[in-house]
């Protein structure tokens, strides 16, 4: 008789802390192995330098960051020549901070900008001229000035200074994307690390889940949770129960949750910038039919997806699994999207690859080992009003899907059962 396999590990999700006896995440290894990749995105690339504004973009190559309240204003930015070495703007404390705390970086390339906090300051201050003068500056002193900049996102008024002072400027969102999509092992272990957070909140959740408690209720102690056991940030949760589950309205509310719902929770948090988007469905008190059947169906259509997951595979063929989206009550596939749905996870909260019928049957894209990303599946209920939502983050290698999220969801759980 044939022995049968032995179980595989799970993915290391080692403790937070540094320590000598164990290896855990290299940090100077993950910042080497991104600096890198952007180097090599940039050689590829038909321009001279990356100016980047996209927070995730910078923190990529400057391993750098501070936090959304500011570092999404666009007036932090950095800027990549073939030289091969980041120049980094920031409001001026946190570029001296990066002088003294960040070694991995250049001090005399940290540097103190502003440029006008989304509009709050008018561009007629003069701080994006001076700022594009700069940098043509540094592109004459890198030999690039003739070429043309590659921009990820940025404010109209500073592209049209540009353009003013005589730059030509190209997309790179598409060449960081395409850099970022494929993890290193450091990278996985802190992907890892953020789902298991999210793993023990969840029997949180559970535990305190019951009628009288407010969808609201539920977000805060998710955050205290959370940022107790280390998030640097909860960028959101969704909390959505009873007759709000069906359409989904993507949100929490003060709703009082009440015997026999359905409810639904979407964690997205960040530790070490790397994020989860980690649903998970309950019922409260009891579960009728008609929700044991939605969850039943959205099960099967997240193993269906789990099981296609390899290297070579393409997203239509995953997106194929999918219903339609007339099948689930909907008129089509933009009406639908981020229903049944999957999305890169890194940095960002919507990296590639992306999978859903919306696109992915058109212009589909080849998974890749080192990918990893989350799928969604989304089930309305008989009743007309409940529904239910799964997700599971999943990790590409040569067997095939890993998957990272580990709390149960393999059948529906009743929180607080009759």
């Amino acid at each position: 008789m044939t022995a049968p396999p032995a179980p595989r590990a799970p993915l290391p999700a080692p403790g937070h802390m540094a320590v000598d006896h164990e290896r855990r995440v290299d940090m100077d290894r993950l910042r080497r192995y991104r600096l890198a990749r952007a180097r090599a995105a940039l050689a590829a690339a038909d321009c001279g330098a990356f100016l980047l504004f996209d927070f995730h973009n910078i923190r990529y190559t400057t391993s750098t960051w501070i936090g959304g309240g500011l570092g999404d204003k666009l007036t932090r930015y950095a800027l990549l020549t073939r030289d091969g070495e980041p120049h980094l703007w920031d409001f001026g404390s946190a570029a001296r901070h990066h002088r003294l705390y960040s070694p991995w970086l250049d001090p005399e390339r940290c540097r103190a900008g502003m440029l006008g906090l989304r509009g709050a300051v008018a561009p007629d201050a003069g701080l994006m001229r001076d700022a594009v003068r700069e940098i043509k500056e540094l592109l004459r002193a890198a030999g690039v000035a003739g070429e043309p900049v590659g921009v990820d996102v940025v404010e109209p008024p500073f592209l049209f200074e540009m353009q003013r002072q005589g730059l030509r400027v190209v997309d790179a969102q598409q060449r960081l994307l395409d850099a970022r999509e494929i993890k290193s092992r450091d990278e996985i272990t802190l992907l890892g690390q953020a789902a298991a957070m999210v793993d023990g909140v969840y029997h949180d959740v559970l535990d305190a889940l019951r009628p009288g408690v407010r969808e609201s209720d539920i977000v805060a102690l998710v955050n205290q949770r959370l940022y107790a056991l280390g998030s640097e940030q909860v960028e959101a949760v969704n909390a959505v129960s009873g007759e709000r589950c069906n359409p989904h309205p993507h949100n929490f509310s003060d709703r009082l949750i009440r015997p026999g719902d359905q409810a639904f929770f979407d964690i997205i948090h960040a530790y070490n910038g790397y994020r989860t988007c980690y649903y998970r469905t309950f019922g409260v008190g009891s579960a009728t039919p008609a929700q044991r059947d939605a969850y039943a169906r959205a099960r099967e259509w997240m193993d269906r997806a789990i099981a296609a997951v390899g290297p070579g595979v393409g997203t239509d063929a995953i997106a194929r699994l999918w219903p339609e989206a007339t099948a689930f009550g909907f008129a089509d596939e933009m009406a639908a999207f981020g229903l049944q749905f999957g999305h890169g996870l890194g940095l960002g909260l919507h990296e590639r690859p992306i999978v859903s019928r919306l696109t992915s049957l058109r212009d589909p894209v080849e998974l890749k080992c080192g990918m990893v990303f989350a799928l969604e599946t989304y089930c309305p209920a008989a009743d007309g009003f409940s529904a239910a939502r799964i997700e599971e983050e999943v990790v590409v290698t040569e067997e095939g899907a890993r998957v990272l999220t580990l709390f149960p969801a393999q059948d529906l759980l009743v929180a607080a059962a009759y």
